[in-house]
């Protein structure tokens, strides 16, 4: 019964953390775009070149 009395403060500060956490990230932007971040990764920061004879390490 007395872990209790430490348990439980300890498990509400740990939640008001989480929510305020939370919070501030909902409030500063982070979720404001969702679907751009998973189509990013598809985009190629340098273009392919396919033109054969190119200096490409990895063609044929």
């Amino acid at each position: 019964m007395s872990v209790l009395y430490i348990a439980l403060p300890i498990a509400i500060l740990l939640g008001g953390a989480g929510l305020l956490a939370c919070l501030y990230c909902i409030r500063s932007g982070q979720y404001d775009d969702l679907e751009s971040p998973s189509v990013r990764v598809l985009i190629d920061d340098v273009p392919v070149n396919t033109q054969a004879g190119s200096d490409d390490p990895c063609g044929p």
